[in-house]
C-alpha cells in the first residue's frame, strides 16, 4: 500500500464484491464505506475490504446519510460504478433505454450535489461515454464547479491481465485533474500464463480441495468433445464437421469466432463477462487444460489476488451469482492506477493552499478576501 501522506476517505457506491474499493485502498485510501443492494456482496466486501457495507438501493440513499459516511477532516471521494448493463457492447444494438438501470447515472448525480465531494470518480464501459444521460451527468458536475476528464482506458495498460476497455472519470473541485495513463508498455502486458499457470490443474466438473473457488463447470459430452478439438487462440473451424454447432453452419457463422474456443497463453485474456465460467459463451476455455477456466481464474484475470475472498464458510459455491459478482466488478488494478492518481492530484493541490494560508497568516492585511482560501476540512 502506498504511504497515506493525506486523509482521503472514500464511499464506494453500486460497490459490488468491492474490486474499486480494493484498487483505491491499495493505492492508500480510506474506505469509508460500500453501498450495494446486493445482499450477496456483503460478505466480501467486508471480510477483504474491512469497512462498512451498507445494504441499500441508491435511489433510496438521501445525501444527508451519506454526507455522514465519511470522516470529519478528509478529502472526500465519491465513487462508483452504476450498473453497465444498459450501455454494454454485448447488447448488440438492443434497445434498453427503458431499463431500471439507466437513471442510476442520475442517482450520482443527485448525490454529488447534496454533498459536493472534493472528487468523485465513476468507471463503467466505453460506450456510456455517447449516450445523452453521460453527456448530462457532465454537464452536471461541471456547472457544479468540478474540473472533469474522463476517457477510455485499456486495462493492460494499468497491469490487468485482460483485453478490456473501460470508460473512467475523474472530477475535483480542488484543481484540474486527469486520467491516468497506463505505464505498461504492450510489450509488458500481463497474460494468462502469467496470471494462472502456476494454479492446481483441474478436470471439468471438479474442485481444487484448498480453493473452492477454483471449480470448474461440468462440460456435455459434445463440449468435451469440442475443447478437444480445439487450438489456443483457435475457432470453430478446427473442429470437425459433426462438432459443429448448427450455428457454425450459416453463412452468419463468421460472426461466431470467439465462442467455444481457447485462450492463449502468451497474450492478456479476453474480457471476462459475468458468464466466463461458461466454455460456450466467449473464448473462455483454458489454454491447456479441457475445460472453462474456474471462477478463481475469472477473478485473478480480473486482477484480484488469489486470496480474494468470495464466499463465507460453509456457503455453497455457485457458478451463475460468482460469475455475475467478478465479471462485473472493476478491476482492482484499474482502480488501484485511479486512486494513486488521486492520492497525487490532492498532494499537487495543497501544496498553493498552504502557501496561500501562510501568506495569510504572515500578513492578513495585504490580502484580498474576494477569493477565499479553502477551508481546512476541504484540504486537511
Amino acid at each position: 500500500m502506498a504511504p497515506r501522506t493525506v486523509k482521503i476517505s472514500a464511499v464506494d457506491l453500486f460497490c459490488g464484491v468491492g474490486g474499486l474499493s480494493y484498487g483505491l485502498q491499495e493505492a492508500g485510501l480510506e474506505i469509508a464505506a460500500g453501498v450495494d443492494i446486493d445482499p450477496a456482496c456483503e460478505y466480501p466486501y467486508q471480510s477483504n475490504i474491512r469497512a462498512p457495507f451498507r445494504k441499500k438501493d441508491v435511489r433510496e440513499l438521501k445525501a444527508k446519510e451519506l454526507a455522514s459516511m465519511w470522516p470529519k477532516g478528509t478529502i472526500r471521494v465519491l465513487a462508483g460504478c452504476a450498473p453497465c448493463q444498459p450501455f454494454s457492447s454485448y447488447r448488440r444494438g438492443t434497445d434498453t433505454s427503458h431499463e431500471a438501470q439507466w437513471p442510476l447515472i442520475d442517482e450520482v448525480s443527485r448525490l454529488v450535489e447534496g454533498t459536493m465531494p472534493e472528487i468523485v470518480t465513476m468507471e463503467n464501459v466505453p460506450r456510456i461515454g455517447n449516450t445523452p444521460i453521460f453527456k448530462a451527468f457532465v454537464d452536471k458536475l461541471e456547472k457544479l464547479g468540478y474540473s472533469v476528464h474522463h476517457k477510455s482506458c485499456y486495462c493492460p495498460a494499468y497491469g490487468v491481465p485482460q483485453h478490456r476497455r473501460r470508460m473512467v472519470l475523474v472530477a475535483s473541485l480542488l484543481g484540474e485533474i486527469r486520467v491516468p495513463k497506463g505505464k505498461v508498455a504492450p510489450t509488458d502486458y500481463a497474460t494468462v500464463e502469467q496470471a494462472i499457470r502456476g494454479l492446481p490443474a483441474l478436470e471439468d466438473g471438479r474442485v481444487d480441495p484448498a480453493d473452492r473457488l477454483h471449480k470448474s463447470r461440468k462440460l456435455t459430452p459434445i463440449n468435451l468433445e469440442r475443447i478437444r478439438s480445439s487450438n489456443p487462440g483457435g475457432t470453430w473451424e478446427d473442429w470437425r464437421e459433426e462438432l459443429r454447432a448448427p450455428c457454425h453452419r450459416k453463412s452468419s457463422g463468421s460472426t461466431f469466432r470467439n465462442v467455444y474456443a481457447r485462450m492463449v497463453w502468451d497474450e492478456p485474456s479476453p474480457t471476462i463477462t459475468t458468464l466466463s465460467y461458461n466454455y460456450g459463451a466467449g473464448r473462455f476455455g483454458h489454454p491447456e487444460q479441457d475445460r472453462a477456466i474456474s471462477l478463481r481464474e475469472a477473478a485473478i484475470l480480473q486482477s484480484f489476488p488469489r486470496d480474494y475472498e468470495f464466499v463465507a464458510p460453509g456457503e455453497p459455491v455457485h457458478f451463475a451469482p460468482l460469475g455475475r459478482l467478478i465479471g462485473n466488478a472493476v478491476p482492482p488494478k484499474l482502480a488501484q492506477a485511479v486512486g494513486e492518481a488521486i492520492v497525487q492530484h490532492v498532494e499537487t493541490a495543497r501544496a498553493p493552499i498552504r502557501r496561500a494560508r501562510r501568506r495569510i497568516t504572515a500578513s492578513p492585511s495585504s490580502v484580498k478576501t474576494s477569493c477565499p482560501v479553502p477551508s481546512p476540512a476541504a484540504v486537511a
